[in-house]
């Protein structure tokens, strides 16, 4: 628990004076926590630091965590790559999902919202990386992919998502998340009102904020080394 909360603070200041060095206010950049592969007890000791908002990559995961915390309240958000068949959980049980990327997933989620009879906030995940093993769509389907949206009313969406290059060089880097901001720009003249960029992670978050990051996923750097996870 003194843990969590020391590294909370900790990763709060070093948000905070990216915000500064990039000259953008604090406030406009909010911290996801990535409680993947992490027990259902961190996520209750991160609750009593007044988080409520958790990244998870696999609906499994939400599935036993939401399970265990019941009566607790909680804002599940999926960041991990969905499969259409876990759209039946997503719809019960998350709060959000940012990795939205295809069309027949966007489909089963309807479906499934329609039945439940929820909206689902949404960030639509744009591929900017060059690693094949990256998900998103592509970005040049970005138009035409959230005009198809237009169709789904239980699907809210609110802004983008990416992942970044894994690499050293930090230019390469910071390109992913300068590529995303401008096509969340060009499809804001297009229309589409997209104000949230989910982007940049415990190694590359200062790049990402530097490009117009409103939200960053933070895990490592606030539950610890996932070497050591509880069970």
């Amino acid at each position: 628990m003194s843990d969590i909360a020391a590294n909370w603070a900790a990763v709060r200041q070093r948000v905070d004076a990216a915000c500064r060095d990039a000259g953008r206010d604090p406030a406009e950049v909010s911290v996801l926590p990535v409680s993947k592969t992490f027990g259902a007890d961190v996520v209750k000791a991160a609750l009593a630091l007044g988080l409520h908002r958790f990244g998870e990559n696999k609906v499994q995961e939400i599935r036993e965590k939401a399970a265990a915390l019941a009566g607790e309240t909680i804002d599940w958000v999926v960041i991990g790559h969905l499969q259409t068949n876990k759209a039946k959980d997503v719809a019960r049980l998350a709060s959000e999902v940012q990795s939205l990327d295809r069309m027949e997933l966007a489909e089963a989620l309807q479906r499934r919202l329609e039945v439940e009879n929820r909206r689902l906030d949404i960030l639509v995940q744009v591929k900017t990386a060059r690693e094949e093993t990256k998900q998103g769509l592509p970005a040049e389907e970005l138009p035409d992919f959230l005009q198809r949206l237009r169709a789904f009313p239980h699907l809210r969406v609110q802004g983008l998502m990416t992942l970044a290059t894994l690499s050293e060089d930090a230019s390469e880097v910071r390109a992913c998340f300068r590529q995303l901001r401008e096509w969340r720009d060009r499809c804001a003249a297009e229309g589409y009102e997209l104000p949230r960029l989910s982007m940049g992670m415990s190694g590359d978050f200062p790049l990402a904020i530097a490009e117009g990051a409103t939200e960053v996923r933070i895990g490592t750097a606030i539950f610890g080394s996932r070497s050591y996870v509880s069970k």
